[in-house]
C-alpha cells in the first residue's frame, strides 16, 4: 500500500493516512480530531443548559414588540442604556475572568420594559443599582432582592421615575402570557406553577373587591390585562435566588406578596404596589427557608421513627 504524499496544508504538516476514517478524540499528526457538530444540535444543547436562555428570548421578543408596535412602549435608546449598564456593572463586580452575563441581560431587558424616567440617567442609575445590589446586599451566598425590582424601587425613591402600567392591549397581553408560559415550560423551570399561583391569588383579590363594591367583572379583568403584572409574576416574584427554596414557602410568600400589594394599592393608595410589596417582604425569605428546613427535618424524623416501629 502506497504512503500518501507529504503535502502540507496551511503549514500544519502532512495529511494523515485515511484522514476521513479518523475517530473523534484520536491523536493525529495534526492534533486531536474533534467531532463536527451542526448548529442545530449545538443550539438545542445550549437552550437545554440554562433556563435563563429561554427567558432572555422571551424578554427580547417582548421588548422588540414594544419598540416596534406600541406608541407608548419601550424606546430603543433607553433600552440600550439599561442593557449596557447592567452588563457593565456585572463585569465591574465579577471576580471571574469569564463573567456570567445572562443574569444582567435579564435585568436590563426587564428594566427596559418596565422603568421610565425623566432622563437617561434614571435608567442608567436603575440598572447600576439593580446589578450592584446582587453583590453588595447578600448573605450566605444569596442576595436579598430581585435585582430589577430593587432597581425600580431605588429609582422610585428619587421621585424622577415611574413604572409603565404595561397596557399593551388585550391581544398583546394574551400573547405575552403564552410566550412567558412557553418560555417557562420549554426551559423546564420548576417555578412556573409559582407564577401561576401568584396570578391566581392576585386575580382572586381583585374579583373579591369587585363583588364587594358591586363593580362589573370587566374592571378586574381589565386590571389583570397588564404586561407589568406578567413580567412581575414570571421574572421577579419567582426569582430562584430571592424566593424560598421549598414549594410551601413559595406558596406562602407569593400569597403574602399578593395580599400586601392589594392593600398597598387599594387601601394605602401606593403605586406601583407590586414592587413595594416584594421589596418589603423579600428579607423574610431566609426565615421562610429556615422554617421550611426545620419542618422538613421534623417530618423526615417522624417518618423514620414510624418506619423503625413497623
Amino acid at each position: 500500500m502506497t504512503q500518501p504524499t507529504r503535502e502540507v496544508i496551511d503549514g500544519c504538516g502532512p495529511i494523515p493516512p485515511k484522514w476521513d476514517a479518523v475517530r473523534p478524540g484520536e491523536r493525529t499528526p495534526m492534533g486531536t480530531a474533534q467531532p463536527h457538530v451542526g448548529w442545530g444540535p449545538a443550539f438545542r444543547a445550549a437552550m437545554r443548559g440554562d433556563p435563563r436562555n429561554w427567558q432572555i428570548i422571551a424578554l427580547g421578543l417582548l421588548l422588540a414588540f414594544n419598540i416596534a408596535a406600541l406608541d407608548y412602549g419601550a424606546r430603543l435608546l433607553p433600552s440600550l442604556v439599561a442593557i449596557a449598564c447592567s452588563v457593565l456593572t456585572q463585569l465591574a463586580f465579577s471576580r471571574r475572568k469569564r463573567a456570567e452575563l445572562r443574569s444582567p441581560l435579564i435585568t436590563g431587558l426587564s428594566l427596559s420594559l418596565l422603568l421610565r424616567g425623566d432622563g437617561l440617567w434614571v435608567i442608567a442609575a436603575g440598572a447600576v443599582c439593580a446589578v450592584a445590589s446582587k453583590f453588595l446586599l447578600r448573605a450566605r451566598g444569596r442576595h436579598f432582592w430581585n435585582p430589577a425590582a430593587f432597581g425600580i424601587v431605588a429609582m422610585l425613591l428619587t421621585g424622577h421615575a415611574w413604572v409603565t402600567p404595561g397596557q399593551w392591549g388585550s391581544s398583546a397581553v394574551l400573547a405575552a402570557f403564552f410566550a412567558l408560559l412557553a418560555a417557562g415550560v420549554l426551559s423546564r423551570a420548576a417555578r412556573v406553577n409559582t407564577a401561576l399561583l401568584f396570578l391566581l391569588a392576585y386575580a382572586a383579590l381583585l374579583a373579591l373587591r369587585a363583588v364587594k363594591l358591586g363593580d362589573p367583572w370587566t374592571i378586574p379583568f381589565h386590571q389583570m390585562q397588564s404586561g407589568s403584572i406578567l413580567l412581575f409574576a414570571f421574572f421577579m416574584v419567582t426569582d430562584p435566588k430571592t424566593t424560598p427554596r421549598r414549594f410551601a414557602g413559595r406558596l406562602l410568600f407569593v400569597v403574602a406578596v399578593a395580599v400586601l400589594a392589594y392593600r398597598l394599592a387599594f387601601i394605602g393608595q401606593i403605586r406601583p404596589a407590586l414592587y413595594w410589596a416584594l421589596f418589603v417582604l423579600a428579607p423574610a425569605v431566609p426565615a421562610l427557608d429556615w422554617i421550611g428546613d426545620r419542618l422538613a427535618g421534623s417530618a423526615s424524623s417522624a417518618r423514620m421513627f414510624k418506619e423503625s416501629l413497623a
